[in-house]
């Protein structure tokens, strides 16, 4: 493992660890908050799709967020898994149209929009573990993200990239990789951390 690697997966042991020290009631009135926040974004509209994800875990909770962007007629198009960890997207239609996968997500039933309908859409809230002063964000390590931003960036359509986090978890640097892509935004809590645009 090279060394850039080894640091974020000693970061990425740290974080959950605290993470999981996280009191039930800590994670739900984090999770309302961000419902309350995600107005504030600059690139926030009621025009145009958004994609989110669905949390799990405990990670910074979605549920509330993105049912109060679905109430408030916005699309928004949620993460499939793919065999090869890449993501395909559907569009949210409700707590009741998710089912759990085999490894544990919440995904959506509907049609398929294919891997580059993220590229489509005006804001991205992107799952993380980190995120420091230059918009470096630290994933889990599979590479989804990663694969779907690059086509963001090929698609050259410049939707707002932003990570949602606890508040301490905007941190003073986290270790880059080449194929690492940098976030407009933080989305915690205590309200939106910008780092460009």
């Amino acid at each position: 493992m090279s060394g850039i690697r080894a640091q974020k997966a000693q970061l990425r042991a740290q974080i959950l660890r605290t993470r999981g020290e996280l009191a039930a009631d800590e994670r739900e009135a984090a999770a309302t908050m961000l419902r309350e926040r995600v107005r504030d974004l600059p690139a926030f509209t009621d025009e145009g799709a958004v994609a989110a994800y669905v949390s799990m875990g405990s990670e910074p909770g979605t549920g509330p967020l993105v049912e109060a962007l679905r109430n408030a007629g916005t699309r928004v198009l949620l993460p499939v898994l793919l065999p090869d960890n890449d993501l395909d997207w559907a569009e949210y239609r409700g707590p009741d149209a998710l089912v759990r996968t085999g490894r544990g997500m919440f995904e959506p039933t509907g049609p398929r929009l294919g891997p580059d309908a993220v590229a489509h859409t005006r804001l991205i809230l992107l799952p993380g573990l980190a995120v420091d002063a230059h918009g470096v964000r630290l994933g889990r390590g599979g590479g989804s993200y990663d694969r779907a931003l690059g086509r963001v960036l090929r698609a050259a359509t410049h939707p707002a990239l932003v990570v949602l986090l606890y508040a301490h978890e905007v941190i003073a640097s986290v270790p880059r990789e080449p194929h690492d892509h940098l976030v407009d935004a933080a989305l915690t809590p205590r309200g939106v951390h910008r780092f460009r645009g």
